[in-house]
């Protein structure tokens, strides 16, 4: 197994359509693996990447980048109506903290 492909993230989720668990790799969005139970459907994502891989590979195509790898500025821009920066706004002076670090309490709090 390519090094990479260890890092890369996965995640496994039940799926009330299929009535199966499916595998789900974030760094390859068009892949998925359907199994009856959580462990088979994260081995099978596994193996799906893994094989995808080394065609890209034997085909010299990049990989995509694990996205535990990247770096990360700890910036995030974000739009919003006027009316919910409004009313985000009070809630932080309400709060009395800063409106960055009420919405990043709000955020890490669903985490």
């Amino acid at each position: 197994m390519n090094n990479s492909i260890s890092r890369y993230v996965y995640r496994v989720e039940w799926s009330p359509e299929d009535r199966e668990y499916i595998g789900l790799c974030s760094e390859f969005p068009s892949l998925s693996w359907l199994a009856e139970t959580p462990e088979e459907a994260f081995s099978g994502i596994r193996a799906l990447v893994d094989e995808v891989a080394h065609d890209m590979e034997a085909n010299n195509e990049p990989l995509p980048e694990p996205l535990a790898d990247r770096s990360y500025s700890g910036k995030i821009h974000f739009r919003t109506t006027p009316e919910v920066h409004r009313k985000l706004t009070i809630r932080a002076a309400e709060a009395k903290v800063s409106l960055n670090r009420y919405l990043n309490s709000k955020i890490t709090s669903t985490l």
